[in-house]
């Protein structure tokens, strides 16, 4: 782990030393094909109560790039507002510095605008995307994306759980080099996408908190879809990755938590199913051409803890999920790669039983042997304890026996045939 995190921080400083940039807006290419997902986060709603709101702040998000171009394009999302999303301002810079910095490398920074404004209404509901900006990115750099928000606003779109440290800051800084932090915030709000101009693809990373990130170091980029990307750019098949793991995510269910539970203060984070959220999620992405799904295990341990009993589902019914995101992916034009589940023995969230157990196995040998999905990655194989296979092995166990640590996640990444992306 040691080396691989070395090279990590090499590529990051060497990537940001590369940066180029050109204080004229870009024109648009007129070519839709030109554009790839280089980062991605899930908009979600919030629980009921009174939500955040910012006023005459700036909150400045760390966007860590997995393919590289000479142009950007940011996607903002009002999708789960009430109201319009009126933003005053954003710019977009590389980012100097790494772990939890937020400053902006002197000369990068570029306003963004949206149809030629710098100050827009987002209408309820609906997503934004900018106007090309000229900025030379580089594979595996960090960006900086700053949003000023001017008006009394309610955080009602966000990604929950970023694990990287965003900040909020008093008053319009969005072109500032460095900016004073009023709080930290491990959320993202208000960014769904970033894209690039290039000739590569993009694979989209299905799934939900091992897929997220759950568990890993803050700040650290050692998610297993972040380690997959280093792999493709050291082997000279860069790929944009599109991350979009949701943390409690389901395959065949919305969030659902029992009336009175303390599951109805967080379970509007883990996001829409799968099967609803696949047009927006997976088809959307710029340039996407593969698909890697790893879904299931919180269809097996929600019901009972988080969602109600009646939501059980059977192994056949995960199944019929999975040939659903088949078909839609491939009438997307998408090659779709299956994973296995991973073991959960011995889980502290109370997902493990006899039966979910008897479920994930037959869920993964469908995966492994049925041949409906264009390839297979094991991680199951990967991750397991070889004395007890239905446990994650030690060294890979973040300790909660569910979610794997930044080695179980290095792990899963090596995992990956690196020919399914070749073609």
């Amino acid at each position: 782990m040691s080396t691989r995190r070395e090279l990590l921080v090499l590529a990051s400083g060497a990537a940001v030393a590369a940066a180029t940039a050109s204080s004229a807006p870009a024109a648009a290419s007129g070519r839709d094909d030109g554009w790839v997902a280089t980062w991605a986060a899930v908009p979600t709603t919030i629980p009921p109560g009174q939500p955040q709101v910012l006023s005459d702040q700036t909150v400045r998000h760390v966007v860590h790039t997995s393919a590289g171009g000479d142009q950007v394009r940011i996607r903002l999302s009002n999708e789960f507002g009430t109201t319009p999303l009126h933003i005053g301002e954003v710019h977009v810079a590389v980012r100097a510095g790494t772990g939890a910095s937020t400053d902006a490398v002197p000369g990068t920074d570029r306003k963004v605008t949206f149809g030629g404004r710098g100050d827009v209404r987002i209408p309820v509901g609906s997503p934004l995307v900018s106007d090309p900006v000229k900025l030379g990115v580089p594979g595996g750099t960090d960006l900086v994306v700053s949003i000023y928000l001017p008006d009394p606003t309610p955080v009602t779109t966000l990604a929950a759980f970023a694990f990287q440290d965003n900040v909020v800051a008093a008053g319009n800084v969005t072109a500032a080099r460095r900016i004073t932090p009023v709080r930290t915030v491990g959320q993202v709000f208000f960014l769904s996408g970033v894209s690039v101009r290039s000739q590569r693809t993009a694979i989209v990373t299905l799934g939900d908190s091992i897929t997220n990130g759950a568990n890993t170091v803050a700040n650290a980029n050692h998610r297993w879809p972040d380690l997959l990307a280093a792999r493709l750019r050291a082997a000279h098949l860069e790929r944009g990755v599109a991350n979009v793991g949701v943390s409690g995510n389901r395959l065949l269910h919305d969030p659902n938590p029992p009336a009175g539970s303390n599951a109805e203060t967080f379970a509007a984070y883990f996001g829409h199913s799968a099967l609803r959220r696949f047009d927006r999620d997976v088809v959307a992405q710029p340039g996407a051409e593969y698909l890697v799904v790893l879904l299931g295990v919180n269809d097996l341990g929600h019901p009972g803890t988080v969602s109600p009993p009646d939501e059980v589902v059977t192994a056949d019914d995960l199944i019929w999920g999975h040939r659903q995101l088949i078909a839609r992916a491939r009438l997307a034009g998408l090659r779709a790669y299956g994973a296995t589940i991973l073991p959960f023995k011995g889980d502290t969230l109370g997902f493990y039983s006899p039966e979910n157990e008897q479920k994930r196995s037959v869920l993964n040998r469908w995966i492994r042997t049925s041949g409906e999905y264009d390839g297979v990655i094991d991680f199951d194989r990967a991750v397991r304890d070889d004395t007890d296979p239905l446990r994650l092995k030690p060294v890979y166990d973040s300790g909660d026996g569910l979610h794997p640590n930044d080695a179980g996640m290095a792990a899963m990444a090596d995992a990956v045939p690196l020919r399914l992306f070749r073609g």
